[in-house]
């Protein structure tokens, strides 16, 4: 006998999971908060609420209707926020181009998504001048600029953004529609072929943006986001919607704060200044803020970090830690629109170096994610903290396929689960810890390395600022680890011999594998890195392969 479906009064309301309707309550419940944008602009959440619904009837009048796509290319600012309503809410699909993307890579992008329309910061024009006579879709430009004279440029502007969102009417009927409808696409940075689109719908959007509110809004202490934080991102907001916490941020109404083009002197400045008290970030950029001279001079003892797109290494999390900061993991991916699990230390009877440990992990899953270590054969692997699988999940917000990629998506979603790619275990406690992306697992001599533990254990070392592990082809033991390490002071840098003695304790300790004893080291200026911040182990491999 089949389950029983509710029945639906004829004249009841079914309420769609709908972008326009995370916007409610805060409009009502906190209309005066402000949303900041560096030095440049001030405005309160009343006014946003009209600054979005001019904004849908500026693109209405250039001709945007349900369906077409809107492409941005911006810092983070408040326009940004803006269009992260307005376009969805319009029935319309908004693409977060990756301004860190090659010209070439930015044009692909473009036309296979298909944009119809882009707004532009002046900063981008030039790329857009580089390559527009190759972009067959997009019918109206708009310009976004901090200037106060326009720049000169032979792309033909409908207008700029304030001027339009100026001549705009101040209401908008924004219309129900189904919840499945796309929201967003942007695309991955690939480390093979072109970047892919990945895709988002209203429904799966409001649903993360749900878990997340539970994840972060639940602690009893640690890791929490609520009302009266001070929300500053400094994730790019073309990267996966800013990990959706702008969306959890304006469901909750907290003051919000752009930062612009990334600068770490101006982003502490701006912290202190605004009293910013939750932020998300790549360790890239937690490193620059941390080496800027001022980074002392500040009192961030207010401020909570979640750290995500590369592991968080120990010595980053004693650092932070020293300067009253609260830091901890969080861990997704593109395609997971990105929230899977957030690292939170639920006890208070840690010793400083187990709390480090668990801020440092990957995290428990967040609500509604189904998370399963797997092997090669899709069996589960046991969750004893040693044991290592590949993570696969499911959840209500994962991207369905790639765009107009049927074998790729295929691939993904091979058995039903979305294949994330990381190799990782689960502990008794239920702490997930990723030990490494499956292309990058240091094969040597028959058994398993792990990049990633090497990296903590070098970065443990006082004269490293940064260092990347990679594995390298060896006739002898298949491969070899190899250690690139940035030393923080130039001038008297450490010696091979000097970190493989560091390395060699943590083996005789037990807490590196024997193999580990294989690892070379080589000194470097610098550690090559993809657009997001993240390390390109792809481009160094190539790089010092000879």
């Amino acid at each position: 006998m089949p389950s029983p479906l509710i029945q639906r009064t004829a004249s009841a309301y079914a309420y769609p999971l709908l972008i326009k309707n995370l916007f409610l309550a805060p409009v009502v419940d906190n209309p005066d908060q402000e949303i900041v944008y560096r030095d440049q602009m001030r405005y309160t959440y009343r006014e946003m609420r009209l600054r979005i619904h001019r904004l849908a009837n500026a693109l209405s009048a250039l001709g945007v209707k349900p369906g077409d796509t809107v492409a941005v290319m911006d810092w983070d600012s408040h326009r940004y926020l803006e269009c992260f309503f307005a376009v969805p809410m319009l029935g319309a699909v908004l693409h977060t181009i990756n301004v860190r993307l090659s010209p070439e890579q930015i044009l692909y992008t473009i036309d296979h998504a298909e944009d119809d329309f882009l707004l532009v910061n002046d900063e981008f024009l030039p790329i857009i001048e580089q390559i527009k006579g190759r972009i067959d879709t997009i019918q109206s430009y708009v310009l976004l600029t901090d200037l106060d004279t326009p720049p000169q440029t032979n792309i033909p502007l409908a207008g700029d953004y304030e001027s339009l969102l100026a001549m705009a009417g101040a209401e908008f009927d924004f219309e129900d529609f189904d919840e499945n409808t796309r929201a967003t696409t942007f695309y991955t940075t690939g480390t093979t072929g072109m970047p892919k689109g990945v895709y988002f719908s209203h429904r799966q959007l409001v649903l993360h943006t749900l878990g997340n509110l539970a994840a972060l809004g639940t602690p009893f202490q640690q890791g929490r986001l609520h009302q009266r934080d001070v929300y500053l991102p400094l994730t790019p907001m073309f990267h996966v919607h800013a990990w959706g916490i702008p969306y959890v941020a304006t469901s909750l109404g907290v003051k919000q704060v752009y930062p612009g083009k990334y600068a770490p002197g101006p982003i502490l400045q701006l912290i202190a200044r605004e009293g910013a008290t939750f932020s998300h970030c790549v360790p890239t950029v937690m490193h620059m803020l941390m080496s800027h001279p001022d980074f002392e001079e500040f009192d961030l003892s207010n401020w909570k970090v979640m750290i995500g797109g590369s592991a968080l290494t120990k010595s980053m999390c004693q650092k932070a830690l020293s300067r009253g900061i609260d830091i901890f993991t969080a861990y997704g991916m593109s395609e997971t629109c990105p929230i899977l699990t957030i690292a939170h230390v639920d006890r208070d009877d840690l010793s400083e170096e187990e709390e480090i440990s668990i801020r440092c992990r990957t995290g428990r899953p967040i609500p509604m994610v189904q998370l399963r270590l797997m092997d090669d054969t899709m069996n589960e692997v046991i969750h004893d903290g040693e044991h290592v699988g590949e993570i696969v999940v499911r959840a209500p917000w994962l991207t369905q396929g790639y765009l107009k990629d049927k074998r790729n998506s295929e691939n993904l979603w091979k058995g039903g689960y979305l294949h994330t790619g990381d190799v990782a275990n689960i502990n008794r406690q239920r702490y997930v810890t990723i030990t490494d992306r499956i292309k990058d697992v240091i094969k040597t001599g028959g058994e398993w390395l792990s990049s990633l533990e090497l990296e903590d254990v070098l970065g443990l070392y006082s004269g490293i600022a940064e260092v990347a592990v990679i594995g390298m082809p060896d006739k002898k033991w298949g491969e070899r680890p190899l250690a690139l390490v940035v030393p923080k002071d130039e001038a008297s840098p450490p010696t091979p011999r000097q970190l493989i003695r560091h390395i060699n304790q943590f083996i005789e300790k037990g807490l590196l594998s024997k193999q580990a004893m294989l690892l070379k080291v080589k000194i470097v200026a610098t550690i090559d890195k993809t657009s997001v911040g993240k390390t390109d182990k792809k481009t160094l491999r190539l790089k010092y392969l000879e």
